[in-house]
Order: C-alpha cells, then sequence, then structure tokens
C-alpha cells in the first residue's frame, strides 16, 4: 500500500470500520448549514463521519463550498473526511482531484457500457492516484436518479459479477460499490429486494485486495436492512433522504411562517438529531 494511503482521511476512516464491523455514515451536504450540523452530530457521538458532496456543489460555489468544508472538517474533534460522490465528467474529477481539498472521489463512469466504464474509470483512478485521492467507483450499474447526478432510470441496471468485480480491483480502486439490487432514490413500494449473495461472494474478494465496501440507495433502508449490509463488511454507507428527511420536511412546512434564523436553528437540530439516530444504529457512536 502506498504510504499516503495509510494516511488518507477517507480510508483510515474506512479501514477502522471494517476492522470494528460498524458502518460510516457518509452523507450528502448541499450547504455549509448542512456541514455544520453534520459534524456537531458526529462531534455529540464521538462518531467518524464523511461528508460528500455531488460535482454541482463545485459548480455552484465555484469550489468554495467545498474549501470550507474541508476546513471545518480539520477543526472537528472527531475523523471528518470529504468525499465527492459520483463525478460523471472526467473534467470535474481532474478539477477535483488537481484544486480541491477532497480526501476520496466516487469515479462514476456507470452511465457508459461495461468496457467504457472499465477504461475510463482506470484512467481517472491513476489521475486520482496522482494527487493522493482515495477512488471509489461502480462496476455494473445501480438503477435510478438521485439529485445532482445523471439519472440512470432509463438505463438498464447491470448486477455486478465476481469477474467484473475483480476487473475494478485491479485498475487500484480503494472501494467499491456494488449493484446488488439496491436503487438510487425511492424504492417500490414493496421496498428493497437486495442480492445478498452477490455481497457475500464480493466481500472476500474486495478484503483480499485490501479495498472496502460501499453501499448505495439506502432510502427507505430499516435499521434491519443496514445491519445485514454491515455484517458483509459494508464500512460506507451513503445517506441522503435518510438523515435529510424531518429536516427538509420543517423546512418546506414553515419556510413562510418563521423568521429565517428561527428556520435556520430548528430544522439543523432536527437534522443533528437524525444523525445521531443513524450513528447509534451505524454502531459507529462512540468509535472516534
Amino acid at each position: 500500500m502506498s504510504d499516503w494511503k495509510k494516511h488518507n482521511t477517507t480510508l483510515k476512516i474506512l479501514r477502522f470500520a471494517q476492522e470494528g464491523q460498524y458502518g460510516v455514515l457518509s452523507t450528502i451536504a448541499y450547504t455549509l448549514d448542512h456541514v455544520i450540523a453534520m459534524i456537531r452530530a458526529a462531534e455529540n457521538k464521538n462518531s467518524p463521519l464523511i461528508i460528500q458532496m455531488f460535482p454541482w456543489v463545485i459548480s455552484h460555489s465555484n469550489g468554495d463550498l467545498v474549501k470550507c468544508a474541508s476546513m471545518l472538517a480539520k477543526k472537528a474533534k472527531v475523523p471528518v473526511a470529504i468525499h465527492l460522490d459520483h463525478c460523471q465528467d472526467p473534467a470535474i474529477v481532474k478539477l477535483a482531484a488537481e484544486k480541491l481539498p477532497f480526501d476520496s472521489i466516487m469515479v462514476d463512469m456507470s452511465h457508459y457500457e461495461k468496457a467504457d466504464n472499465l477504461a475510463r474509470t482506470k484512467e481517472l483512478v491513476q489521475l486520482c492516484n496522482k494527487y493522493h485521492k482515495a477512488t471509489e467507483a461502480e462496476p455494473g450499474r445501480i438503477e435510478g436518479g438521485e439529485d445532482g447526478i445523471c439519472d440512470t432510470t432509463e438505463l438498464e441496471g447491470i448486477l455486478t459479477t465476481p469477474e467484473e468485480a475483480e476487473l475494478f480491483l485491479e485498475t487500484g480502486i480503494d472501494i467499491l460499490s456494488p449493484a446488488f439490487g439496491n436503487l438510487h432514490g425511492n424504492y417500490p413500494s414493496a421496498g428493497p429486494n437486495l442480492r445478498f449473495d452477490i455481497l457475500e461472494t464480493l466481500a472476500p474478494k474486495v478484503e483480499e485486495k485490501n479495498a472496502l465496501l460501499c453501499l448505495h440507495g439506502t432510502n427507505d433502508f430499516t435499521p434491519k436492512l443496514i445491519h445485514e449490509n454491515i455484517s458483509f463488511k459494508m464500512s460506507k454507507i451513503n445517506v441522503n433522504k435518510l438523515v435529510l428527511d424531518t429536516h427538509l420536511k420543517y423546512f418546506e412546512e414553515n419556510a413562510s411562517k418563521l423568521p429565517l434564523t428561527d428556520l435556520l436553528d430548528k430544522s439543523n437540530d432536527l437534522l443533528v438529531e437524525r444523525l445521531e439516530y443513524w450513528m447509534d444504529v451505524f454502531g459507529s457512536s462512540g468509535k472516534a
């Protein structure tokens, strides 16, 4: 393992989680308020944390929000990493790797066909490693869409195979995000229908390569389903709606009723409460 990878914040957080058999919240932040609330919750619970941002944040703030988040992460009393999620544009990957203080980048070429996905991922992983950024990639294709990323609803979902996972691991990625029935966005009324047999096959192969697993598509997940994923050493668990739901609902219902300062304080308090609840569920509380 390269020396820089031993000290990379994202990888250090996830390796401790993998060894301790707990999950780490990887939370999507859209605003600086979100970043502040997320770090507050992590400090309250003495929990490690990964704060994720979509590429939209880079264009929206000219990268300044990333820089602010990184500054706050470094000042935090617990380990906090800054991750770029679902980066689907090679030019943005290059900008993020060279110019912005991300600890890790998801090189997401899953909207291409298999061969192109693999080839583009390999090239971009080499670029990110040059600038000491850990990398994540998605062999196969997780269906659905989320705010801020390319919608794959019209594309066929492709479940990750052991052979494909091995090819991606050979590119040097640090974190593998498998497609095993998980969806971006909301699930049908019946709820998630996951192929744990795929995870059972992949988990030892990933560990053999000294890599880590990441779970995407956690909308509508129950604590029981989270625990089942963690049992396969799924250490990085992406959350969006799962922690922002009460915060956003309060904001929507009270935006025209309260002074802005009261609205922000109360909605962010709800976000902190929700984060703390899931940190307890994930088993990361007290592990910083």
